[in-house]
């Protein structure tokens, strides 16, 4: 039985995240404008536009189109709830990766439910488009994930964290295999070139097209807690997560920060371009660094 203290704590994490993400956010635009030798919005601009949006009447499409966006918001929520961030765990016991996942998940299926009963076809299309790179990214990093679970004995986030900290962080036994989570974690934050779901000037921003107002504020919210969930994970699986709170966020910075630059300098790839890539580089290295690693930490049983 899960103890009233503990929820609070992980209720208050899923606001922590969000209140974060939506900063660094902010931070993150002010920095791709100065790259792009503009001077940008304030770094508090994000939370604005969210205030703004939800203040805001909305167009519905049905119930469908409801029901997607709770499902996509409750399960961002609900996956920012499971994560431990340093020495805080919300829920003592169950940040398994594979309850993580599953949640995750959740939370893309319900954009994409919701996406598509809005009748605009190009929100078909970047949904679509979405889907297709989720499993060019999802599959490489997946096999890395299970072989680090299988070295480390535990789907526990926080156990594998914790004995990287003893053992060495995973980039130092697995460096080829951090390089493709990397690249499958700048897919998943949606960053060029691999934005062809979004792609405004193609697809109008593709899923979400069809959202405005209030739907469009409680989207963004989803977004930016997804943001830090993906990138929590990240951390903790491959960079040994932190001995202390400020640890954890000095890397967590660093990660999202690094791919926000790399994406201001980088264009958008075709679709097509993205999925040969996705299907090709990052699962040729990752069988690579699968053969490595059975070579140098005695295989994967």
């Amino acid at each position: 039985m899960i103890a009233y203290q503990s929820i609070g704590t992980a209720l208050g994490m899923a606001l922590f995240a969000w209140l974060m993400q939506t900063g660094l956010s902010g931070v993150d635009r002010k920095i791709t404008a100065r790259i792009q030798k503009r001077r940008g919005p304030v770094w508090y601009q994000n939370f604005r536009d969210v205030f703004k949006l939800l203040n805001k009447r909305s167009v519905t499409h049905g119930w469908i189109f409801d029901l997607g966006l709770l499902i996509a918001l409750a399960g961002a929520i609900g996956t920012a709830m499971f994560m431990p961030m340093a020495g805080i765990i919300p829920l003592q016991g169950y940040d398994n990766f594979f309850m993580i996942t599953y949640l995750a998940a959740l939370g893309v299926f319900g954009r994409a439910l919701s996406a598509g009963a809005s009748g605009n076809p190009l929100a078909a299309i970047g949904v679509m488009r979405g889907l297709t790179q989720n499993i060019g990214y999802k599959l490489p990093y997946m096999v890395l994930v299970i072989v680090l679970i299988n070295y480390y004995k535990t789907s526990s986030i926080s156990g594998i964290a914790a004995l990287q900290q003893v053992q060495g962080w995973s980039v130092l036994k697995m460096p080829l295999g951090v390089l493709v989570a990397f690249i499958s974690l700048h897919g998943m934050l949606g960053k060029k070139p691999f934005d062809t779901y979004l792609a405004p000037s193609e697809v109008a921003s593709g899923p979400m097209v069809e959202f405005g107002g209030k739907y469009l504020g409680l989207l963004n919210i989803a977004h930016e807690i997804a943001v830090f969930v993906e990138i929590s994970l990240f951390v903790n699986l491959f960079l040994g997560g932190g001995a202390t709170l400020a640890e954890f966020l000095l890397k967590y910075m660093a990660v999202y920060l690094l791919s926000s630059c790399l994406g201001a300098v980088m264009g958008r790839l075709r679709v097509e371009q993205v999925v040969r890539f996705y299907y090709k580089v990052p699962i040729g290295l990752t069988i690579l660094q699968v053969l490595l690693f059975t070579l140098l930490y005695g295989g994967v049983s």
